[in-house]
């Protein structure tokens, strides 16, 4: 049996008639960049997570560093983020020629809490936040040292659509919640695309300018801006999808939780969920201290895998001018060598997942 780590037909398949409909009705319409179905998004999207406003863009890392520019953090100011997350949310910091000061993760993969406050110093200009692999961060303590240091608070939602801390919805903590609709996203399009969710209306309505070349109107550039337009069909498609969103993260959590009852391999970590925070499980990330062995010895089984991610930011050869080394961020190159990410997609069978977990207690 061949399993792969993510299946995105399926929940095509599921939806078909849905998602031709809308393309075809974009089609037809004859207007393809920010028409009425991106504001039927937005408008749609904002009401989801429960925000006054959103602004789509063309991908998520566009949502970040617009976010970070769009709230003045630029040359020589530093940014505290989490040592494990993704590229790209380094990226927004440094895009604006801001400095990523690191903070070590907790045991749930997210930014450890109790070492935020030792990071900051003078020239700290906001907390950018990562709700990593779906699980929602500790968000109380977050927005508590932010409000305490006045500083700016930013999530990075890319893989949390959906998921709640104490109730309330990653995205809506902070001045900005920055999401990727990238096609293996819990909410994916067929393409690239972003948003950015706000209560702010100055900065919304900034954002909206900056995407559009820094105009309101057309030829009338009021500010620097940029070309990051979700468009029409992208927008179209992701408003069928949204509406199925609670369903399709409902499935991989019941998914995750087979995978919770009948791992039993000692070898293997299974992630861990902290009380009061939600995971929609945008991945669902085991550790091994034997992990390049299990991921050889699944693949021979046709057992696809992933590594998020196999090389911490502050190790990339993109960031060698920062000036860090291996040792600099233990947790993190820890996680880097030890993380695996096992299949999990929509309209993933009982039977291709008990294969999987068979395979996982033999080795």
């Amino acid at each position: 049996m061949q399993i792969k780590c993510n299946v995105l037909d399926r929940q095509f398949e599921m939806f078909q008639a849905e998602y031709e409909a809308a393309a075809l009705r974009v089609l037809r319409s004859g207007w393809y960049v920010l028409g009425s179905e991106v504001s039927a998004f937005e408008e749609a999207f904002a009401a989801y997570t429960g925000r006054n406003y959103c602004i789509g863009l063309n991908s998520g890392l566009d949502a970040l560093i617009l976010s970070v520019r769009a709230l003045g953090i630029g040359a020589g100011d530093e940014v505290l983020v989490q040592s494990n997350t993704y590229i790209a949310t380094v990226l927004g910091i440094t895009e604006n020629g801001a400095v990523p000061v690191f903070v070590e993760p907790d045991e749930y993969y997210n930014i450890d809490t109790a070492k935020i406050e030792a990071a900051i110093t003078d020239r700290t200009k906001a907390i950018l936040v990562t709700h990593l692999y779906g699980q929602a961060s500790q968000m109380t303590p977050i927005v508590e040292i932010a409000q305490k240091h006045h500083l700016e608070l930013i999530e990075d939602c890319a893989q949390s659509h959906g998921a709640c801390f104490d109730g309330q919805m990653t995205g809506t903590f902070g001045r900005a919640g920055c999401f990727s609709f990238y096609p293996t996203k819990n909410l994916g399009a067929f393409g690239d695309a972003g948003a950015v969710v706000t209560d702010d209306e100055a900065l919304a309505d900034k954002l909206r300018m900056m995407r559009n070349y820094g105009s309101r109107v057309r030829y009338h550039n009021e500010i620097e801006g940029v070309n990051s337009r979700l468009d029409e069909m992208q927008a179209a498609l992701l408003r069928v999808k949204l509406l199925h969103l609670d369903a399709l993260n409902a499935e991989r959590t019941v998914l995750a939780r087979r995978y919770d009852e009948m791992i039993t391999n000692p070898k293997i970590l299974l992630p861990r969920r902290r009380e009061g925070a939600e995971s929609i499980y945008h991945q669902y990330v085991i550790r091994c201290t034997a992990r390049e062995a299990l991921q050889a010895y699944l693949a021979q089984k046709d057992i696809q895998t992933q590594i998020h991610y196999p090389i911490p930011p502050h190790l990339a050869a993109c960031y060698q001018h920062l000036g860090y080394h291996q040792g600099d961020y233990p947790i993190a190159e820890q996680y880097a060598d030890e993380v695996l990410s096992l299949p999990m997609y929509t309209g993933m069978t009982k039977e291709e997942q008990c294969y999987v977990i068979d395979c996982l207690n033999a080795f």
